[in-house]
This record gives C-alpha cells, sequence and structure tokens, in this order.
C-alpha cells in the first residue's frame, strides 16, 4: 500500500500567456524521500528560481523522481481548441507518458483537467504548497525555455531568446512590423491591435 501512496503525480503548465509557441506540462512523481531531498537542494516556485538555479534542478529531478513526463500543445492546436483545452491536452499528454497512471493529480491553479478519469485537486499556488508540482513547472519552464532558445535562431526578429514568447514591447512593435509567422497563436494576436 506504502508504494501506490507514492504514485501522486504534481502537474503543471508554462508558457499560457506567450503569444509565440507551444503551451508546455510536466508531471512529476516524488517520494517523501525525494521530495525532502529536492527541497533541501532549493527546489521552490519555479518563478522564484533563477534561470542557472532551474537548469541545476533538471538532472536532480529527472534522476530522483520516481517517474517524470512532459507534454505539449502546439500554436495551431491552441488556435483550433483555444487555450485552456490545449493547455489540459499537454497536460494530459504528460499524465498519459506516465509508466502507470497516478492514483491522484495535483494541478496547479483553480482548473481541474476535465478529460482526466482519475481523481485530481486543484491548488491555488501549487508550486508553493507541493514540491511535485514544483518539480513538474521546473522541468515544463526549463524544456520551453531551450526550444524556444533554439526557435529564436531561426526568429530572431521577436526577440524570443529574452522574452520567450511573451508578449513584450518589443516582440509585439516587431510583429506588427513583420506580421506573424507559423508558430504565433493567431488567436493572441487580434488583441494586440487593440493596445
Amino acid at each position: 500500500m506504502a508504494a501506490k501512496k507514492s504514485l501522486v503525480a504534481g502537474v503543471d503548465e508554462v508558457g499560457k500567456g506567450c503569444l509565440f509557441g507551444p503551451v508546455f506540462a510536466g508531471a512529476v512523481i516524488l517520494s517523501k524521500e525525494n521530495e525532502r531531498n529536492l527541497l533541501s537542494q532549493g527546489l521552490k516556485d519555479s518563478k522564484k528560481l533563477s534561470p542557472r538555479q532551474r537548469q541545476n534542478l533538471v538532472p536532480l529531478i529527472k534522476k530522483t523522481s520516481v517517474a517524470w513526463a512532459l507534454g505539449q500543445a502546439s500554436a495551431r492546436e491552441i488556435d483550433i481548441i483555444g487555450i485552456r483545452m490545449a493547455t489540459e491536452k499537454a497536460m494530459l499528454r504528460a499524465l498519459e507518458k506516465m509508466p502507470s497512471p497516478p492514483e491522484l493529480i495535483l494541478v496547479d491553479g483553480i482548473l481541474p483537467i476535465r478529460l482526466w478519469p482519475g481523481k485530481q485537486k486543484t491548488q491555488v499556488q501549487g508550486e508553493s504548497h507541493f514540491a511535485s508540482i514544483a518539480a513538474a513547472s521546473v522541468l515544463a519552464k526549463e524544456s520551453r525555455d531551450e526550444l524556444i532558445k533554439r526557435l529564436a535562431l531561426k526568429y530572431s526578429f521577436y526577440g524570443l531568446d529574452k522574452n520567450k514568447g511573451y508578449g513584450t514591447k518589443l516582440h509585439r512593435t516587431n510583429l506588427m512590423k513583420a506580421g506573424a509567422t507559423n508558430l504565433h497563436r493567431k488567436s493572441f494576436l487580434s488583441k494586440l491591435e487593440l493596445d
């Protein structure tokens, strides 16, 4: 029974508010011992960690977790089904890659994953309450950032290496000048003209 109790997965997304690129989600299952170890190594809310701290935590999380997985949904999917459903799809894709389905999932925020058939609990500021959610966020953020850095070489005009796809002033200005790429979320860009 004790082993089953450890099959609780923390789930979090990153990049939901970006104008460019996919939304990523991470799912991580930790044992109590691994939780304590990661917290002692500095694991916390990914927004409170420096890029270097997050990069250092990634191999530790991957090595010590019971299981971990990543999922994503593309900009095109976001445009077709909307950001909430696309975010849920990214989370489901991460969960479906787990070696066995978690007994319970802990979801950051207030919105449950509507298509998840099992038990779940939502938690506002979940990264501060559950190490598994914080770990999921770190993995998702670092993976998404790595992808955006690579794409920034091709789409250098938008300052993606600095803004990671978020709608900074430079990004918005250059979108107005050059238009959108295939990896921009067209459904998000109509709001730009209202600024």
